[in-house]
């Protein structure tokens, strides 16, 4: 190892969905005795890629080694790596709902302006609602519908 400060690095990795990728390349940290703090894998924006997002703690020395050995892997579309200074983060959590609660009950179109949240999309059978971090949008499946300050927002 360097004599390099250690940080947690994210790196995302685009890659073709193939089987034994995942394995392949927690196998190239694992050689290296360097351990996973996160790991996440979904689909991304392109169809039949997928994205893989890895935090680590390590130094940037190592970190450029080990995103050249997963760029070797022939499924591997490209390899990025960010410091948590370089990441943006925000919180947000999106509900689905009855889209005839949206028209009959009125009091929860109240709470949603209230709430800072909006709604995403509308369809006959269910609507979908975002709310970022502030306050708390809480919808009970009995229609009840409450709104929770967030402590920082008091």
């Amino acid at each position: 190892m360097s004599t390099e400060e250690k940080q947690l690095y994210s790196v995302s990795i685009y890659t073709e969905n193939n089987i034994g990728l995942l394995n392949r390349i927690s196998a190239i940290f694992q050689r290296r005795h360097i351990n996973i703090e996160s790991l996440n894998t979904s689909p991304s924006e392109i169809e039949g890629v997928s994205k893989f997002t890895i935090v680590v703690n390590m130094n940037e020395v190592n970190i450029k080694k080990i995103l050249g050995q997963i760029e070797k892997q022939v499924e591997v579309i490209k390899a990025y790596y960010h410091t948590d200074d370089e990441t943006i983060y925000q919180e947000s959590c999106m509900f689905k709902l009855q889209s005839d609660l949206l028209f009959e009950e009125r009091q929860i179109q109240n709470i949603i302006k209230e709430s800072n949240a909006r709604i995403v999309t509308v369809n006959k059978e269910f609507f979908v609602i975002e709310k970022s971090k502030g306050a708390t949008l809480v919808i009970e499946p009995a229609s009840s519908v409450f709104i929770i300050p967030d402590s920082s927002a008091i």
